[in-house]
């Protein structure tokens, strides 16, 4: 069983476990609660409202689950884990079914509401998880005995490094850690451990390592006299994929830094990469996606009246497309409507200020208003940008950063935004030292993100625009 398999397997037994379950509860309401309602047996017979259901609810179940990251890393999950996620998700949406399609249905008595939700709720979740155990349980079975795994890297080529790679090799029961080689971080001289493992290179190569060994996971084995160097490690590897542990110390053990996955296996630290929980992010993107339909749509009147203006005003095209810098550092085309001349960088990249006289007469007023961002709805549309984010950056500019502030390369683990905490509380940047100020600020919001959070920005930036307070 492959990992796209898996997945696959596991969204078909939702599915078919979501079909069979409401199928049961409508021939419970057809024996139980209908002939209560009416004083006579209703036979069973399945209409089209049943057929309508059985292809609408299973869905349903599906995008609530998809929504908090149920469908992530099959071959991680816990069991227990799942049990509590199942349950509650089951709950909740079992609560959400009944007041929009159930509470309305006239019933005999109100126990009947009661043994309704009931026994939608216990049907959905004993063949969810039913089927959901059956398939961990599978896969539990295969990692113990070393047919599946995650490709393993071990950094570090010291005694711990050995010691660790020789007690997760002894297990009885296989975490599922199958190791591809070690690198080495200063050039180490320790020898022993290249008697079991390869050495796939030096540290300052990781990421091409990574990538051609197909490295899932990466651990760290430092000394304690090393531990300084962690958070430079750490920062190197978080673009990579790979998820990250760290042998613990005893500090770690008494503070209660180590969580422990498998009862009989070694403790190591887990570093979570994830800035947010996941159903936040899932529904960060589901409304990204909804607010840009809505606006595109809906203010396709207000984008003509802005071309039209743009156009009349100034020689030039309506729309200014610029490649900026995105998630993971991946490059991206940015839309705005124009708002300079044409010409405005013939001597090179060049950041614009308050009295710029580049800056067109209506492109003054829509910056002002900050309507020359309107177009970047559709980059939020297609993914490359979210409505909240930190503003993205060009290159050239980033490399001027990157000379004053390297932590800069931490805002691109999240996508840009057309607005920002950094626009809010600084605005835009006239030069580069202002743009390492600004930049606090959206390290700020990276390390605190939320939907919450979100909802503020998005709050105070309706204001600036209605105010007038941009430039």
């Amino acid at each position: 069983m492959n990992k796209r398999l898996a997945g696959i397997i596991y969204i078909a037994s939702d599915y078919l476990a979501s079909t069979l379950a409401w199928t049961l509860f409508y021939i419970y309401r057809l024996e139980f609660v209908e002939p209560q309602k009416y004083g006579y047996k209703i036979p069973i017979s399945f209409d089209k409202n049943y057929y309508l259901a059985i292809i609408l609810i299973p869905l349903y179940w599906i995008l609530i689950f998809w929504t908090f990251g149920s469908y992530r890393n099959i071959y991680r999950k816990s069991r227990v884990k799942e049990f509590g996620l199942v349950f509650t998700l089951c709950f909740v949406g079992s609560v959400l079914l009944f007041f929009l399609i159930l509470l309305d249905d006239v019933v005999g008595s109100y126990n009947a509401y009661r043994y309704t939700f009931l026994v939608l709720f216990l049907l959905q979740f004993t063949l969810m998880y039913g089927m959901r155990l059956i398939i961990l349980t599978r896969i539990k079975k295969l990692i113990k005995t070393r047919v599946l795994g995650f490709n393993t890297l071990l950094v570090g080529n010291n005694q711990k490094a050995l010691d660790l790679y020789l007690e997760l090799e002894n297990e009885k029961y296989s975490q599922g850690y199958n190791f591809k080689g070690f690198v080495s971080i200063n050039n180490e001289p320790f020898t022993a451990l290249s008697t079991y493992l390869p050495r796939l290179g030096r540290f300052d190569q990781i990421n091409e390592i990574i990538r051609e060994n197909k490295i899932e996971d990466v651990i760290l084995a430092v000394e304690t006299s090393e531990h300084p160097i962690i958070n430079n490690i750490i920062s190197t590897l978080e673009d990579t994929g790979a998820d990250i542990k760290i042998i613990p110390d005893m500090y770690d053990l008494l503070t209660g830094t180590v969580k422990m996955n498998y009862l009989f296996g070694t403790a190591l630290i887990e570093v979570t990469q994830d800035m947010m929980p996941i159903w936040q992010k899932n529904l960060k993107r589901i409304i990204d996606v909804a607010v840009s339909i809505l606006i595109l749509t809906l203010g396709s009147p207000f984008y003509l009246i802005m071309m039209f203006l743009v156009k009349v005003t100034s020689v030039g095209p309506v729309f200014y497309a610029q490649e900026r810098i995105g998630y993971n550092g991946l490059p991206f085309k940015i839309y705005k409507f124009r708002t300079m001349q044409v010409d405005a960088e013939k001597n090179g990249p060049q950041l614009s200020s308050k009295s710029d006289p580049r800056i067109t007469k209506i492109g003054r007023f829509l910056r002002k208003f900050r309507l020359d961002e309107f177009p970047q709805f559709w980059n939020v549309l297609i993914g490359d940008m979210s409505l909240v984010g930190p503003r993205p950056e060009r290159q050239y500019f980033i490399d001027r950063i990157m000379e004053i502030a390297p932590h800069y390369m931490h805002l691109l683990k999240v996508k840009p935004g057309i607005t920002s905490w950094g626009q809010i509380k600084f605005g835009y940047a006239e030069n580069v030292p202002q743009m390492v100020e600004r930049m606090k600020f959206d390290i700020l919001y990276v390390e605190n993100m939320s939907l919450a959070m979100d909802l503020k920005i998005l709050f105070y930036t309706v204001l600036i625009m209605f105010q007038g307070r941009g430039k």
